[in-house]
C-alpha cells in the first residue's frame, strides 16, 4: 500500500511564506496527478493547485501568483511554496497522488492516494 506523509506546516504571520511537501512510499510504479487540496474549518475541502506528470500546473484563483507548486519524480514528492500568506488560507492541507502500484504480476490499476493532512494557520 503506498502511503503519503505532508509536512511543512505551521504558524505563519500574514505576509510569511511556508513550502510544503508529500513524499510518497510503497511500491510505486507510477504516480500520474499530483495535488494540494485544503479544507477550512466549516467548508467543503478544495483544490489548491495541480501538477500532471508532464509538469504541467494549475491553480486556484485564489492563489495564482502566490503559491507554485513543483514535483520531483525521483523522490516521489510534491510541492507547495506558499507566498504572501493570508489568514484565509488557513486550513488543513492535503496532498494526493493518483498512484500505480507494483503487483506480483506486473501493475494494478491507478487510484487516488490521500495524506492526512497538515495543518497551516495564518495570524493577521
Amino acid at each position: 500500500q503506498v502511503q503519503l506523509v505532508e509536512s511543512g506546516g505551521g504558524l505563519v504571520q500574514a505576509g510569511g511564506s511556508l513550502r510544503l511537501s508529500c513524499a510518497a512510499s510503497g511500491s510505486i510504479f507510477s504516480i500520474y496527478a499530483m495535488n494540494w487540496n485544503r479544507q477550512a474549518p466549516g467548508k467543503q475541502r478544495e483544490l489548491v493547485a495541480g501538477i500532471t506528470n508532464s509538469d504541467s500546473t494549475n491553480y486556484a484563483d485564489s492563489v495564482k501568483g502566490r503559491f507554485t507548486i513543483s514535483r520531483d519524480n525521483a523522490k516521489n514528492t510534491v510541492y507547495l511554496q506558499m507566498n504572501s500568506l493570508k489568514p484565509e488560507d488557513t486550513a488543513v492541507y492535503y496532498c494526493n497522488m493518483r498512484v500505480r502500484e507494483f503487483t506480483p504480476t506486473g501493475w494494478g490499476t491507478p487510484y487516488d492516494n490521500w495524506g492526512p493532512g497538515t495543518q497551516v494557520t495564518v495570524s493577521s
